[in-house]
């Protein structure tokens, strides 16, 4: 007799919620029996969760996940059909990614412009700063010091 699995057990393996393993089922990637209410998992379908995880961390969709699925299911040990899929799926991705790798190098180099202008722009009003209240003072005739209380006075 071939191992089952619960729901549970499933879920615990691969670090799962149930209803996240429900759903793979809702999607038609997981085909448990039932005994009563409680679903039974074949080892079918342990391998199928461990390869929707796996397809789903790639980059895959479920769609497309299924698609690979159902090529298998076709022939019960899979096809050039199949492995020609995989790998047009697999160059999409990698062309994907490698296009995503250029948008965020760009992003990047764009990030550190705009952080060089910004450091510039601070640099130049701190630098001003000084000046300005110097000119500002010699403009009213006032002084910190002209303006600050003695200490005779203070009493």
């Amino acid at each position: 007799m071939s191992r089952t699995y619960s729901i549970s057990e499933l879920a615990s393996e691969f670090d799962l919620t149930t209803r996240s393993i429900r759903f793979y089922e809702d999607q038609e990637l997981l085909h448990p029996s039932r005994r009563g209410q409680t679903r039974v998992y074949s080892s079918k379908d342990r391998v199928r969760l461990k390869l929707t995880i796996r397809g789903k961390r790639l980059g895959f969709s479920l769609a497309e996940i299924r698609e690979l699925f159902e090529l298998w299911d076709e022939t019960r040990s899979g096809s050039k059909k199949q492995l020609h899929l995989m790998l047009s799926k697999i160059g999409d991705r990698r062309a994907a990614l490698d296009q995503q790798m250029k948008d965020i190098t760009m992003v990047q180099l764009e990030l550190e412009s705009a952080e060089i202008r910004c450091r510039q722009a601070l640099e130049e009003l701190l630098e001003k700063e000084p000046q300005e209240k110097q000119n500002e003072e010699e403009r009213t005739g006032t002084s910190d010091k002209a303006s600050a209380p003695s200490s005779a006075t203070m009493h």
